[in-house]
């Protein structure tokens, strides 16, 4: 996948010639209430996590609370919808990810929102890969041991999927090597991976941020990245692609965004303030620690980046029929 063409030195030329954090005009007041942050994902999870960590950064910018509203459901639709539907004033964001902004329109019959027409984008927050995980126990170490012992025996290693973008990396392997793997769809990280610790699966793909704490106890082991070349993120841990599967490549993404029509003014503000939080060397490193690689930029770079990856992956998932539903 191409990597975005936005990061933080574009971040940082954005903010010298941005307007101040708050609105100017109408919106001067802006905000003079908490702001909701719609995440469509369970506490806990990656993007839930990061979320947080912004939301507390820019709320000490903008001078209001920036409160957390976790909708899982539907693979990132039913959160997003509420997201959608909400007046487009401001106090309702959410922070999308490739899964409710690129990929659910190809991969579900039918998603009750328009992910380029129903929002306004704000900002790209940052970028991280996948990684393929096995509980300790399992009798394999990497990608081609998981392959041939589902070969030989096809419900010896399901996978358990906590979201959208797990299920078009087990998919995809699928469809790349014919492997007869069976994929178990989670509302979230936390009851997935209780039940891969606990053995009733073996493999789990998630984050980098939600895997990073069991990869450090020792209870799972990562045998490959979906990430084309070797990432910082998960040291020592070979990609996919440098294990026979040429090619292979998915990457994850968070950005802000708020419902069509929240004046530009306003868009403005929240792009400053998020671009002023991912400026800071502390916050760099801190999403580095939880597992993303920071971005930045403004509104049109992040349209113009979800606009090249619904290009890139519409037709893929089209052509190897991969469904959600």
């Amino acid at each position: 996948m191409r990597k975005p063409a936005i990061v933080l030195a574009a971040a940082a030329c954005f903010l010298a010639g941005a307007p101040g954090a708050h609105a100017q005009g109408p919106q001067a007041a802006y905000p003079d209430k908490p702001i909701r942050v719609v995440v469509a994902y369970a506490a806990g999870q990656g993007t839930d996590i990061a979320t947080r960590y912004i939301a507390d950064l820019m709320a000490k910018d903008l001078g209001q609370a920036l409160v957390i509203d976790n909708r899982p459901g539907a693979g990132g639709n039913l959160g997003t919808e509420a997201a959608a539907r909400a007046p487009g004033d401001g106090y309702t964001l959410t922070m999308g990810t490739n899964a409710t902004h690129v990929l659910n329109q190809f991969l579900y019959s039918k998603v009750p929102f328009d992910a380029e027409k129903d929002f306004e984008p704000i900002g790209l927050v940052g970028t991280f890969p996948m990684v393929l995980a096995a509980n300790a126990g399992a009798h394999f170490a990497s990608v081609n041991d998981l392959l041939e012992a589902v070969r030989r025996n096809p419900r010896s290693a399901d996978v358990a999927m906590p979201s959208t973008t797990a299920r078009l990396v087990v998919e995809l392997l699928k469809e790349r090597t014919g492997a007869a793997l069976f994929g178990v769809p989670y509302k979230g990280s936390g009851n997935a991976m209780t039940d891969v610790l606990g053995g009733q699966l073996s493999v789990i793909v998630d984050t980098p941020t939600a895997l990073r704490p069991h990869l450090a106890s020792g209870k799972v082991k990562a045998i490959g990245v979906t990430s084309a070349r070797p990432s910082g993120l998960v040291p020592g841990v070979k990609p996919i692609a440098e294990q026979g599967i040429d090619g292979f490549e998915v990457i994850a993404w968070n950005a802000l965004y708020a419902p069509k029509g929240t004046p530009a003014a306003v868009i403005a503000a929240l792009n400053a303030s998020l671009n002023k939080a991912l400026a800071r060397p502390e916050t760099r490193q801190k999403l580095l620690d939880l597992g993303f690689e920071p971005a930045g930029g403004s509104p049109a770079q992040l349209a113009e980046f979800a606009r090249a990856e619904r290009k890139k992956w519409g037709p893929l998932i089209q052509a190897a029929g991969i469904r959600a539903d």
